[in-house]
């Protein structure tokens, strides 16, 4: 059976006024199936089909069948609103609280998560405290699908201006939310689901700082959380960074958007003091993160058999990537050199190799270099074709974003080498005339410090090369 299956051929023609709205969908039908949904989760008679406990673990192929349609059907505005007005809603809070089978209970969610949809009813169900109550013990499921219309239902609030400051209370104030979404991403394997939940998190994270901290500092209590049998469970002691970092894993290879909204959260958690302490002072000291993160940039992302056109279509999870990278290399360099300036090689000895970064940021500068060139040529085209005044280009704001904070990251790299880590870089080839060209060509005049101190480095290391680079950039010809 199809999880949804098409809506049914409605006989409402036939009968004057039964039509819900400008629809051809039955409110005698609908009537009815939302019956015979009371009286499964409240039978008459005891029913041989049923639990111990009096209750339907398993729907009839009928009712699965029947109350699916509805689900297809309630992405209409009209059967939504017939829906709310029968007060479907209070129904299917009866469902939560009786029903012991799990694919009613998913789609009982997943109808008032279309229904959210709509602005009004948006509003109507946000503004039930027990129906909200209710759908947030709902993340403490342990049915995936269930969970996953949770979470697109939260996801749909939270994208309602009008509501989303309802919802990031009401989640502030539930302590269990916490777990049970630390529980999610660190334990399961749905990446459908993980995707949801990490944007429903991002989602939080970006509407509400406050609540951002708190869960960044969460992770000293311990709440009732998920089990098969639904008895009270004991969630182990979650903290954000390695429960992001884990669903992390689990998207990067399936499901690319995935990948993009758990990056954007980490580079939110680096917008607080707080959360990028959390991130380098994990008991590894940030290994894995970084080690992911660099893993991302210098293995996967933006590679050389790559088309310099791939800036552009990753310029967002690059962004995301590479400003946390920054925080990160900005926090453990001052931590270093707190503990031992002596040795300015030690803060990369940590993070294993990090030339072939060097090599990979000057890689998208070039590959954003020739975007830069091809988007002109665009713009001239457009201007022939068009006279009106056009709006700033979207993509091309969202570039200057990724250049800029590559620049910053670059900068702070160079400035930290050695004539040792130099040779390196030059003896593995992400070091040379026209990589060098392209970092300087970027880097200045802003960061002229930075640069100016990579080539007295790099003089030490490759004389010629230091020399050719002064011809090319005559004001960092050295003043002595």
């Amino acid at each position: 059976m199809d999880r949804n299956p098409s809506p049914p051929c409605s006989d409402a023609e036939e009968e004057e006024g039964d039509a819900v709205g400008n629809t051809v969908y039955s409110k005698h039908w609908l009537f009815s199936v939302l019956t015979r949904l009371i009286e499964v989760i409240a039978p008459a008679e005891p029913d041989p089909a049923a639990s111990p406990e009096g209750a339907r673990t398993e729907l009839d192929e009928e009712m699965e069948n029947d109350i699916c349609k509805v689900w297809d059907m309630s992405m209409d505005e009209d059967v939504a609103l017939f829906l709310q007005e029968f007060n479907a809603p209070d129904i299917f809070m009866g469902v939560f609280a009786k029903s012991k089978c799990p694919r009613l209970t998913e789609i009982c969610v997943g109808i008032l998560g279309n229904m959210a949809c709509f602005q009004d009813i948006c509003m109507s169900i946000s503004k039930d405290e027990n129906l909200g109550q209710v759908l947030l013990q709902r993340l403490c499921d342990s049915d995936s699908p269930t969970l996953l219309e949770t979470s697109r239902l939260l996801l749909t609030c939270l994208s309602q201006p009008e509501v989303a400051n309802v919802w990031v209370e009401r989640i502030r104030e539930n302590p269990s939310v916490y777990d049970c979404v630390c529980f999610i991403m660190s334990s399961s394997t749905n990446v459908e689901l993980l995707v949801k939940v990490g944007e429903v998190v991002d989602k939080l994270f970006d509407l509400d700082e406050e609540l951002m901290l708190n869960w960044i500092k969460n992770g000293t209590c311990r709440s009732v959380g998920p089990s098969v049998d639904d008895s009270p469970e004991e969630l182990p002691d979650f903290k954000i960074v390695p429960c992001i970092l884990e669903a992390a894993k689990q998207v990067r290879s399936d499901n690319p958007e995935g990948l993009d909204v758990y990056m954007h959260i980490l580079q939110l958690l680096t917008t607080v003091d707080e959360g990028v302490q959390a991130i380098v002072q994990a008991p590894d000291g940030g290994k894995e993160t970084w080690s992911l993160l660099y893993d991302l940039v210098c293995q996967e992302l933006c590679q050389p058999d790559d088309p310099p056109i791939i800036v552009q279509e990753q310029k967002t999870v690059l962004a995301s990537i590479l400003s946390v990278l920054s925080a990160m290399f900005a926090s453990q360099t001052e931590q270093e050199y707190t503990r031992m300036r002596k040795s300015k090689s030690c803060f990369f000895s940590v993070f294993f190799f990090y030339m072939p970064l060097i090599g990979s940021l000057i890689r998208i500068l070039q590959y954003m270099e020739g975007c830069g060139k091809r988007a002109v040529d665009n713009s001239k085209e457009s201007e022939q074709e068009e006279t009106g005044k056009t709006d700033v280009n979207e993509e091309d704001f969202h570039l200057k974003i990724l250049k800029d904070i590559c620049c910053e990251l670059l900068s702070n790299m160079l400035q930290e080498l050695t004539k040792e880590n130099t040779l390196e870089g030059l003896h593995q080839g992400h070091l040379n005339e026209q990589t060098c060209s392209c970092a300087f060509q970027n880097l200045l005049p802003l960061y002229f410090a930075s640069v100016e101190s990579f080539l007295e480095v790099l003089r030490e290391a490759d004389q010629t090369l230091a020399d050719n680079l002064e011809k090319r950039f005559p004001s960092l010809k050295v003043h002595t």
